[in-house]
């Protein structure tokens, strides 16, 4: 059966570089798919390769470099054994088959067994100005400084909560920008209180601390149980020519027991955690259940990552947001399933737990996510507050108030009904970026919970794609200009 197996791993983050890995020495040749550059994920990110790029890695990925160092040569080792395919989007799923986008050129890929490593992206709820330029998620501001070596301002606040909402800020302050203020909505009691669940993973909890410290030694503010209420803009760019009318951002405004308060900055780096991409493993078929600890809707899977759905396996944060180690853990695992499912002998893997000790240590890892949770937990009723004339969908430029007339007018209880009837979640992003806030403005406005509501179901393309390719089955290159253009 092995030889007759087309295995394919969709990411080459931490838990796709584990999965090949595995595969690899159970003797097997997966594909390994990616939509970056070059591998490593969003964590472990690389810069551009040439000369013009020259951080090291313990300055781009501090205390996890040499975590970031031992995925980069693994992956670089593997190269000769897999079927590596770089900056290749895959935008579809149908039954044992993929659709990619590779150099402008469709081209399906086949499979018999899929192990879906697709990361994660920022959860992002909108506040008035959340659409100015100088606005980024935590992970765009990330992606600025990993790849481009560059800061989103030149004076940036970072607003939300979560862990990454400190770890993003130093890797600014670090790095040598300069980081106005820290501002997380949970508040400093309910982070002291979730301190014991945390304690079983003392290295990852005494990392989040230095940070925590390391920004407060180095006179960066830092608020806690803030409450946002929103960002100002500018109605020009200084220094920028032929650019009139142009937005910017001036200052972020929020208020802290009563108290409003205004600062004054050039950028903000918004996040509030880290949401599972579920699109593929939506449109592959597999089963959903809505998980109260990350509040959202998550596939199904066994301890080993098996899904619903007969040959498809989930691993990392795009199946439940659980961090780089466990993605690795989770990606080694559900290529010993993939091989326990085939018949194959595992492989032993000398820097490699068997699978009941990688159980053991993703059920440790998930304890102390509980206690990550509710440290770090979701502003309270969030879309209570956002005015009506706040655009909520930006792709398809809906506010609030045209989502709860919908609600109020025509009787909408379930999230893909509001979809049908307003458009939002239809534009560009697909809903990646204000799925999750439309359903907390329906579950809001209809009286429901956020389970209740339901999700919004994935549609093909999962992400943008150009249309010429569908149309016509050769390189865009060889399409002419003026065919392009029509």
């Amino acid at each position: 059966m092995s030889e007759r197996a087309e295995i394919v791993i969709v990411g080459a983050g931490p838990a796709g570089v584990r999965a090949a890995q595995t595969l690899v020495a159970a003797g097997l040749r997966p594909i390994v798919v990616d939509e970056n550059v070059r591998w490593g994920g969003q964590i472990y990110r690389q810069p551009p390769a040439g000369d013009g790029f020259t951080r090291t890695k313990q300055a781009l990925y501090g205390f996890e470099a040499a975590k970031a160092d031992a995925i980069h040569r693994t992956m670089a080792a593997l190269l000769p054994q897999i079927d590596y395919r770089p900056e290749t989007l895959v935008w579809a799923c149908d039954p044992k088959r993929l659709h990619t986008l590779h150099g402008g050129c469709e081209m399906p890929v086949p499979f018999t067994h899929l192990i879906i490593a697709s990361g994660a992206t920022d959860r992002v709820f909108p506040l008035p100005g959340w659409t100015l330029p100088g606005v980024y998620t935590l992970g765009g501001a990330q992606v600025a400084l990993k790849a481009q070596g560059c800061a989103i301002g030149e004076q940036v606040v970072f607003a939300g909560t979560g862990p990454l909402l400190y770890l993003v800020a130093y890797q600014y302050a670090k790095a040598g920008a300069n980081v106005a203020a820290v501002l997380d909505t949970s508040a400093f009691a309910r982070q002291a209180k979730a301190m014991p669940r945390m304690l079983n993973q003392p290295a990852t909890l005494a990392k989040g601390l230095y940070y925590v410290g390391w920004l407060r030694a180095h006179g960066v503010r830092i608020e806690h149980g803030v409450t946002l209420d929103g960002i100002e803009g500018i109605e020009g760019i200084e220094g920028i020519e032929g650019i009139e009318g142009a937005a910017g951002v001036s200052a972020i405004r929020w208020q802290r027991d009563g108290r409003r308060q205004t600062l004054e900055c050039s950028a903000v780096g918004l996040g509030f955690g880290l949401r599972p991409e579920t699109q593929l493993a939506d449109l592959a078929g597999c089963r959903f259940v809505f998980d109260d600890l990350n509040q959202c809707w998550l596939p199904e899977r066994d301890a080993a990552g098996r899904s619903s759905q007969p040959g498809i396996y989930l691993a990392g944060d795009g199946a439940g947001i659980a961090g780089a180690d466990a993605a690795e853990l989770a990606g080694r695992r559900a290529a010993l399933a993939l091989l326990d499912d085939l018949g194959s002998v595992a492989p032993t893997l000398p820097e490699g737990p068997g699978a009941a000790r990688i159980e053991r240590k993703l059920a440790s890892i998930q304890r102390f996510r509980v206690g990550i949770e509710q440290a770090f937990a979701l502003p309270d009723n969030p879309a209570a507050r956002w005015p009506g004339d706040m655009l909520v969908c930006r792709c398809e430029e809906i506010d609030a108030q045209t989502l709860r007339d919908c609600v109020r007018h025509d009787g909408v209880t379930e999230i893909n009904r509001l979809k049908a009837l307003t458009r939002v979640g239809m534009g560009r992003c697909q809903g990646r970026m204000c799925g999750e806030a439309a359903c907390h403005l329906l579950a809001q406005a209809s009286g429901q919970t956020l389970a209740e509501v339901g999700r919004l179901r994935a549609q093909a393309p999962i992400k943008p794609i150009p249309i010429a390719p569908m149309l016509f089955d050769q390189d865009v290159a060889a399409i002419p200009e003026e065919a392009r253009d029509e």
